[in-house]
Parts: C-alpha cells; structure tokens; sequence
C-alpha cells in the first residue's frame, strides 16, 4: 500500500552532499520523490523525515531504482511536468516508531 502525502525530505549520499526533495507518496518499502535532477539509479541514499505532529526524525537507507517524468493537467487547462525518482528502503536507522515496528497502520494514521 501507498499513501499519496506531499511533504519535505532531504536526501543525502556520499556522492552528491545533500538535496532536498519533496516526498509525493511512501509506504514501508519505499517512496517517490520529486527532484530536480534524479540521481543515477542504484544511487545509495540516506532519507531523512518528521513525521507531522511529532518530534520524531526518520532516519532510512535506501536505493534510487526508478527515474519518473511525469506530464499532467493542471486542471486549470495547463500542462505540468514533475520529475522524480522511486526509493526503495533498506532499513530505518531512527529511534522512532516505525523503526520500533510501528507498521504500515500506524504510518498511515500519523500522514493523513
């Protein structure tokens, strides 16, 4: 399952520094974000997180696996593109819940 929440990440690696990017969808396994550039795919990253009305940081590892272009309507009679990239976690590094197993249910709760 995956849960279409728009908020901020930052992406880091060895490679690149640091990047900010804008999360449009996660669920356990992985996430979409919007960049500007995507990273090359198998890129290694470290994905950092709040969750809304909390304190808690979420600290995950991941892998770049897909690059996405997208053209849509803006409903407005325009057309918009986004480019992102598909994310697959390896693992949580925080002491939050979701590292504790807080699960799917949870995650969905805590974004909507």
């Amino acid at each position: 399952m995956r849960f279409d929440k728009a908020f901020a990440v930052a992406l880091r690696g060895e490679s690149f520094g640091e990047v900010s990017a804008i999360a449009r969808n996660v669920s356990t396994g992985g996430m979409m974000v919007e960049v500007r550039e995507p990273l090359p795919l198998g890129t290694q990253v470290q994905v950092f997180f709040s969750l809304p009305d909390s304190h808690a940081r979420v600290t995950a590892r991941g892998e770049v696996k897909n690059h996405y272009f997208l053209n849509f309507s803006d409903g407005k009679g325009g057309v918009r593109a986004l480019l992102g990239m598909g994310l697959r976690f390896s693992s949580f590094e925080s002491d939050s819940d979701l590292t504790l197993g807080m699960g799917i249910s949870r995650l969905r709760t805590v974004l909507h």
